[in-house]
């Protein structure tokens, strides 16, 4: 006689409090938008803060797979000034624009290297060693630049990056989505994604599990370099000039509110790709309504840090329930 196999009821799983959280923000500040500041609606401003999302984006990617090692990068700004400001002191001199973009890139990589040498093989604290680069990092910059813009780049190189082939979307736009989709299948589908949230999640059984965890914390490092490099190089390019203003302090802020609104734990082991580009325009999104509606630039950082402040409070009452 067969058995009838009744199938079990389907279980409905509550969102997590961040997405809530995220949910919210996102409503409250399209319904602000709408009152206050209508006109952020145009097709032109929705490219415009696409455009500066992608930008923050590619950083916060990088943030993002430091972070799943369990690690942070406060350099990121400052690595970006200082690959714009040589590829652009190279350009300007009469070199060619494709050595110009590798030098920013290789600049980022290598930088990214210092980071990830001094907290793999030196085992130094992950923040202290980056926001101590990121301060001697700044200071070449604007030593090297006296504090002034290095233009008359080459049109070509600018033209490239400011191209606008579809419906008005800048390629800039296109190349962060490509590329933020490639990351995110490596990290979900590949051996060493698996090995760095195995990293973040607990370092001890994933050296148990004979796991190369230098070379995993290095690599993280490296590839937020490389993230920084090729920002380097698009933000160069739309702007048309390179300055160690880049690196201002209020980046780092943007950064990691993108990672942490976005589902990125700072306890390391846990975040996406996708989480991270969610943060970075909903920030963005959040950065220009309040310029619209007028409100000051030192009461959006108040803002900013709130946010902050509130979704780490959120996923440490996650990790402690865990």
């Amino acid at each position: 006689m067969a058995v009838t196999q009744i199938a079990p009821t389907p279980t409905f799983v509550w969102p997590s409090r961040q997405r809530v959280a995220s949910a919210v923000l996102v409503i409250a500040t399209l319904i602000a938008i709408s009152v206050y500041a209508p006109s952020f609606f145009r097709y032109h401003n929705i490219i415009n803060v696409l455009l500066q999302a992608s930008l923050l984006g590619l950083l916060a990617i990088g943030m993002t797979i430091v972070m799943i090692d369990g690690g942070i990068d406060l350099s990121l700004p400052a690595n970006t000034a200082m690959g714009a400001v040589l590829g652009a002191l190279y350009m300007r001199a009469g070199g060619d624009w494709a050595l110009g973009a590798l030098i920013m890139i290789a600049t980022g990589v290598v930088i990214g290297f210092v980071n990830g040498f001094a907290v793999a093989h030196l085992k130094m604290i992950p923040f202290v060693v980056t926001l101590a680069t990121m301060t001697v990092v700044s200071g070449a910059s604007i030593w090297m630049t006296n504090s002034l813009s290095i233009s008359q780049l080459p049109d070509s190189f600018v033209e490239l990056f400011d191209a606008r082939p579809l419906f008005g979307v800048p390629v800039t736009v296109l190349i962060v989505a490509a590329l933020a989709a490639v990351i995110a299948m490596l990290m979900r589908s590949s051996v060493v994604g698996r090995w760095a949230y195995a990293v973040g999640i607990n370092e001890r059984a994933a050296r148990v599990a004979r796991i190369p965890i230098r070379r995993v914390i290095l690599a993280s490092y490296m590839f937020s370099g490389l993230m920084a490099g090729l920002t380097a190089v698009l933000l160069t390019a739309r702007l048309g000039s390179a300055s160690a203003n880049m690196g201002n302090d209020g980046v780092v802020l943007d950064i990691v509110s993108a990672c942490v609104v976005g589902g990125v734990s700072i306890y390391g082991g846990s975040g996406r790709v996708s989480g991270a580009l969610f943060g970075a325009l909903l920030i963005t999104i959040l950065s220009n309504a309040m310029n619209l509606i007028g409100v000051s630039y030192y009461l959006s950082l108040i803002v900013k840090g709130a946010v902050i402040i509130a979704f780490v409070a959120i996923d440490g009452r996650k990790e402690s329930k865990s």
